[in-house]
């Protein structure tokens, strides 16, 4: 399996849902965000280097809202907002 991945942190950080990548490690030291991997199953991430790839979903919640979104690319970098909304599509959002 070759498929590009990167760590959960650094992914989160990335898709800009931390200011920094230290907030988003200890968000998923936590254990606050849920990883599907399909034929995998749910696991609770529990360490910042976990990895995360395309087709992986996530649910956490962020505030008062739950987030379930699915990873569509890894990424290079930590871009614009627009560059960022395309690592990933919602699949539900919740308040």
């Amino acid at each position: 399996m070759n498929e590009p991945a990167c760590r959960i942190d650094v992914w989160l950080w990335r898709a800009r849902f931390f200011k920094t990548r230290g907030l988003a490690a200890r968000f998923v030291e936590d254990g606050r965000v849920r990883r599907t991997r399909p034929g995998r199953g749910e696991v609770r991430l529990d360490k910042a280097s976990r990895t995360a790839r395309a087709g992986d979903r996530l649910v956490f919640i962020l505030g008062d809202r739950v987030v379930e979104l699915t990873i569509q690319d890894v990424g290079t970098r930590r871009g614009p907002a627009e560059e960022a909304q395309g690592l990933y599509r919602r699949e539900t959002e919740a308040s």
